[in-house]
Parts: structure tokens; sequence; C-alpha cells
């Protein structure tokens, strides 16, 4: 099984980091689902997932998880800024 740790934006302007098997499928949950979305992430909708990576196991997974919940929000935003340049260079 894939784990992956994520990172969230929300609209209030804050960072939400999390892990999961199915990024595609925790963001619609953190965005529609009140049930199996997080306390922090309901009140701050929409959420757009701003930065993913894969880990080896879900330990892995939980401790970057732990590392980037610790860092600054300039790290943060630093994370997300590298997957949106990832991605303008596929695109281009």
């Amino acid at each position: 099984m894939q784990w992956y740790v994520y990172l969230l934006y929300c609209s209030d302007g804050s960072y939400y980091t999390g892990i999961t098997t199915d990024p595609k499928r925790r963001l619609y949950e953190h965005n529609r689902d009140d049930k199996k979305a997080a306390r922090y992430t309901r009140a701050r909708r929409p959420l757009s997932m701003v930065y993913f990576e894969l880990c080896g196991s879900r330990s892995d997974a939980a401790s970057r998880e732990y590392q980037i919940r610790k860092s600054s929000r300039k790290n943060k935003q630093a994370l997300a800024e590298s997957m949106r340049s990832d991605w303008q260079t596929i695109e281009d």
C-alpha cells in the first residue's frame, strides 16, 4: 500500500498537513464530507491540495507529516511552490 503526506491550503490562508493512501479521495472528504473531514478543515473550506509526496510506509508518512507540521509557514509555502514549479515544468 502506498502512503502519501499532503499539504492543504485553507480558505483562511492556513495550512493543514495529513497522511492518506488516496490524496484525491482525501481532498474530496475534507471539502465535502463532514463525517470524514478533519475538524480543523471543516471551518476552513474550500481547500486546495498544494503539495503531496509519496512515502515508503505509513510510519514514514507519519514521520514526514510531523516534520512538516512543525516547520515554519515559510517552509510550507516553499513546499507548495516546489509542487507548483514541478507542475509548470510538466506543462511546458
